[in-house]
């Protein structure tokens, strides 16, 4: 979405659609990271939505070459890499190398290292939990195992009832937050409430949302973007749709 929308929807207050590829290449909105000697570049080194204070965060976080090392955090936190390469490891597991496209969640109070050869970009969408167990890194599966799931609610629907299929990779321990993949033959609904948000990378197929301002986008393949906890959006997909999705769904 381009800033200048972004910035208009922020002063009114209206919940929608944000594209998060857009968001993180572009540099005028960039923040100063924070290079306090004590945080890792990988805490410090982020740009944040303008959202009020609340357990949901997102943004992107950017790395230069280098290393460093993460203490456990009160949260539960899903990647996306945008562009360049991350290896993360977690004492006792096998490293994980994130590629454009690749996906991962650290799941709450999993401490790990990481290290990039070159620079990164990173989306991530972050859910402050407070206490929590260690947890662990967990990849998104690239080909997961979908199996039959519910569709969108009938009342809503201007097509044909669509199959939807899923594959849950992660869910925390209250349920409020769930990472994985989902697909989708064609259908279109009128604007549903979300009362949920829900960060979605397309792996295939494309989709155009209105939401109640009358904006319109339409997203495809590698686009990366949200809908925001609070918007009303339409949903119209004329061919077959896969996403690996993160969602916060508050109790």
């Amino acid at each position: 979405m381009p800033t200048s929308e972004q910035a208009a929807l922020e002063q009114r207050n209206v919940r929608s659609f944000v594209d998060l590829r857009k968001f993180a290449s572009d540099e005028s909105r960039r923040n100063e990271p924070n290079h306090s000697g004590d945080v890792d570049g990988f805490l410090s080194s982020r740009r944040f939505l303008d959202w009020p204070a609340g357990p949901l965060s997102a943004g992107v976080l950017t790395l230069d070459a280098g290393s460093g090392f993460v203490p456990p955090q009160p949260v539960d936190e899903f990647l996306i890499v945008a562009e360049g390469e991350i290896a993360l490891k977690q004492e006792g597991a096998r490293e994980l190398t994130m590629r454009p496209g690749d996906s991962a969640v650290l799941g709450c109070g999993v401490a790990f290292s990481w290290s990039a050869k070159g620079p990164v970009s990173i989306v991530f969408m972050r859910y402050q939990r407070g206490r929590c167990a260690t947890g662990r890194i967990v990849p998104i599966e690239p080909a997961p195992n979908l199996e039959p799931s519910g569709t969108p609610p009938a009342e809503l629907l201007l097509s044909p009832v669509p199959a939807c299929r899923n594959f849950t990779d992660y869910r925390s321990d209250d349920g409020a937050f769930v990472c994985g993949t989902w697909d989708s033959t064609a259908y279109q609904r009128s604007a549903l409430f979300y009362g949920h948000c829900e960060l979605m990378y397309l792996l295939e197929g494309r989709v155009t949302f209105v939401d109640e301002s009358g904006r319109t986008a339409t997203f495809e393949r590698g686009d990366i973007f949200l809908i925001e906890q609070g918007a009303r959006c339409s949903w119209d997909s004329r061919e077959h749709v896969a996403k690996v999705y993160a969602i916060f769904r508050p109790a």
